[in-house]
């Protein structure tokens, strides 16, 4: 696998990244778009593999250009992947605050917005919450998220812990399993918003789900 190849693609990622968001038809076709992901995907993997082995050779300045090449396109993505419950009903609900060290799972049901915000391993909720395992926004709370924090949309912090005891036991993202690692496998995601629907429905709330989504702080 290249190693060169991987940085070539990360800068020129970079590059199209920083030219969307200047001029949007600057950018490329979106077929060649998602061959270029697609192979960026391939070689950042085939890279992870590489482990420690990179090349010797390298000099600190190339080191150096990848690293930020990577930094770009990891606030680039990052962006991306938070404006991805955008546009849920009811559309008057504000978008909830995605808290740091964890994620947010969120769905409409009846118009209803329901959010969940889950910490990760090694976080933990600045306010005790074992019984609030979700937060609602919709007419009836006047298109305004029902949070412990007063105005705006914050639902939830997570502050770095050694233990995790103010939150319910689903409210927390298993060890070695963080919010990205969830989101990155169809089958752990899908198991995640399995599990909050089914919270609510055990909480008396009735019909089909809707604009489910996982975004990670």
């Amino acid at each position: 696998m290249a190693l060169r190849g991987t940085f070539t693609l990360l800068c020129s990622l970079a590059v199209l990244s920083s030219a969307g968001a200047e001029n949007e038809t600057s950018l490329q076709n979106c077929t060649s778009q998602m061959q270029l992901l697609k192979r960026l995907s391939a070689d950042l993997k085939g890279a992870v593999e590489c482990g420690e082995k990179l090349p010797s050779a390298w000099s600190p300045h190339e080191t150096a250009a990848l690293l930020q090449s990577i930094r770009i396109m990891t606030d680039t993505l990052h962006r991306h992947q938070l404006q991805e419950c955008q546009g849920a009903e009811p559309t008057k609900c504000p978008e909830a605050e995605v808290p740091h060290g964890g994620g947010l799972v969120c769905v409409t049901i009846a118009n209803k917005r329901y959010c969940k915000p889950l910490c990760s391993h090694g976080y933990d909720f600045a306010f005790i919450r074992r019984s609030r395992l979700y937060d609602e926004c919709s007419e009836q709370t006047g298109y305004k998220w029902q949070t412990q924090y007063v105005g705006g949309n914050k639902l939830a912090v997570c502050n770095e812990a050694p233990i995790q005891i103010s939150g319910a036991k689903t409210a927390y993202f298993p060890k070695d399993q963080d919010c990205l690692t969830t989101k990155s496998s169809s089958q752990l995601q899908s198991g995640i918003m399995v599990e909050f629907t089914t919270e609510l429905k055990a909480e008396g709330v009735q019909g089909e789900p809707q604009s489910a989504c996982l975004v990670c702080g």
